[in-house]
């Protein structure tokens, strides 16, 4: 039997311990490890670059140290170009097969072009939609006919359009009721270059379609668009009749990779360990800016102040006492200035299954601006916003208050590495300091971080994750908010 003194000794001996751990993160150390990131040997950590592969080995290196199961993730980037004499769509009904082109009949309108030719049904979605009528559809591996209205609201429309992409349909073919003059003369004598981030996606392919070169397979099939623009109420229905397969043939012009650098830190429960807390940063920057005496964009603030409150973390994590009943997981991404390709990649490639990440605390810009607020974004989103109006509240000896979103119009909810995991189910919390005058600037340096400041956020998120990584519940999203966010 333990007695009821040696009780209170442990007791106070567990507490004791995590604390210790907070206050290992110090502004010395933060101040050190931005002086690395953001040095100039690094280059201004370009995606992808030899800085910014310098950077993930740094990392790495850290994370082996204090003990971590540590690896490296690449990820593929491909530059690849449309050939529009090879590409087409193909529709078959009432035994007459007709194809429109894409040197004059059909225009790549976004989504993820695939990498293998589609087949598949159709589904006719036409007239007065709203996104709640068009959410109620079922067009999962459906190609989704779209003929919208003959004087769309412009802003309702692209809800629709939204709704019926997320729906994961193989294709959203929307036909056009523009001149075939002016449809062929829209399109470009030679496509772009596109980016493509890792391999297959089950994403859909947007195209916009003149119906002229395919009108006898529509008719064919009961669709008259000219009729269906007319059409007020809301039209859905299977074309049994119909297939529609999508031939896009691609030229790759250049194929590179790029890293992110994972850490892993087993829980103690043995049934907790088998969720994941999740703390992210994203440690590339904008690279070079030539034609300027100073031509590195450091980015100190933005993120190697984010990269180094990472590892700060992960050493915090692995001390004697703290670490917690569930696993922990320490990321930096690549790509977050290039539109969130490593967090994407991760997101869709996580080291275990996304159903066991039950939460991700993001970290991007901490390091400027005032002493005593950190910015914490998506606090309204799920109960993480309570824990951490709870656990901010308990640490009053940090001086640092996290408060709501000041900036909602800049939508920075949907601007970092965090929303990856948000339309994946996690629920996330944001942390950010707001822009600055050397926001993205070759004056973004070192020496202009408040390091003490940084150490004490730092601390405060140690004590947010050691709350959600021990509580019996893992944290639950605000209904609405899933199901406005959750693909």
């Amino acid at each position: 039997m333990v007695t009821p003194v040696l009780t209170t000794a442990l007791r106070a001996q567990t507490t004791e311990l995590p604390i210790q751990a907070a206050w290992s993160i110090t502004a010395v150390d933060v101040a050190r490890r931005i002086g690395v990131i953001a040095d100039d040997s690094m280059r201004g950590r370009d995606t992808p670059s030899r800085g910014l592969d310098l950077t993930a080995e740094y990392v790495a290196g850290q994370f082996r140290r204090f003990g971590l199961k540590t690896s490296i993730q690449r990820y593929p980037i491909t530059r690849r170009r449309l050939d529009p004499a090879r590409s087409r769509v193909v529709f078959s009904a009432g035994g007459r097969e007709e194809s429109a082109g894409f040197t004059t009949a059909a225009r790549l309108q976004g989504g993820v072009v695939p990498d293998q030719p589609v087949r598949a049904g159709a589904v006719l979605v036409a007239g007065g939609h709203t996104a709640e009528t068009a959410g109620q559809l079922n067009v999962r591996d459906k190609v989704v006919v779209f003929v919208a209205p003959a004087k769309p609201e412009p802003e309702a429309l692209q809800q629709v359009l939204r709704v019926l992409f997320l729906a994961r349909p193989k294709a959203l073919l929307i036909l056009s009721d523009a001149d075939s003059a002016a449809f062929a003369g829209a399109i470009p004598k030679r496509h772009p270059e596109r980016t493509v981030i890792g391999g297959a996606s089950d994403k859909p392919v947007i195209l916009q379609i003149h119906p002229g070169p395919v009108k006898h397979a529509l008719a064919a099939a009961g669709v008259e668009p000219a009729i269906l623009r007319t059409t007020t109420a809301p039209v859905a229905r299977e074309l049994p009749s119909l297939q529609v397969g999508v031939e896009i043939r691609d030229t790759v012009t250049s194929s590179l990779t790029a890293p992110n650098t994972i850490g892993v830190l087993e829980g103690t429960d043995p049934k907790l360990k088998n969720e994941y807390v999740v703390y992210s940063a994203h440690m590339d920057h904008i690279g070079i800016t030539p034609g300027q005496r100073d031509s590195i964009n450091n980015g100190a603030d933005d993120d190697a102040s984010g990269t180094a409150g990472v590892i700060e973390l992960a050493e915090a994590f692995t001390r004697p006492g703290a670490r917690p009943r569930r696993s922990m997981i320490f990321v930096t991404v690549s790509g977050e200035e290039k539109g969130l390709w490593g967090s994407d990649y991760f997101a869709s490639h996580p080291p275990v299954p996304v159903k066991q990440l039950v939460a991700n605390i993001n970290i991007d810009m901490i390091g400027r601006n005032w002493p005593d607020t950190i910015v914490a974004i998506g606090k309204e989103h799920s109960d993480l916003g309570s824990t951490l109006d709870r656990v901010n509240a308990a640490h009053p000896e940090l001086r640092m208050t996290a408060i709501d979103d000041r900036w909602p119009e800049e939508r920075f909810y949907f601007r970092s590495d965090h929303y990856n995991f948000a339309r994946k189910g996690v629920p996330i919390l944001f942390f950010f300091n707001g822009v600055h005058e050397d926001y993205h600037e070759v004056t973004d340096s070192p020496d202009k971080i408040n390091s003490e400041k940084e150490a004490r956020i730092l601390k405060l998120l140690f004590y947010l994750g050691q709350d959600v990584a021990n509580a019996p519940k893992r944290p639950a999203w605000n209904p609405e908010s899933f199901k406005e966010i959750v693909e």
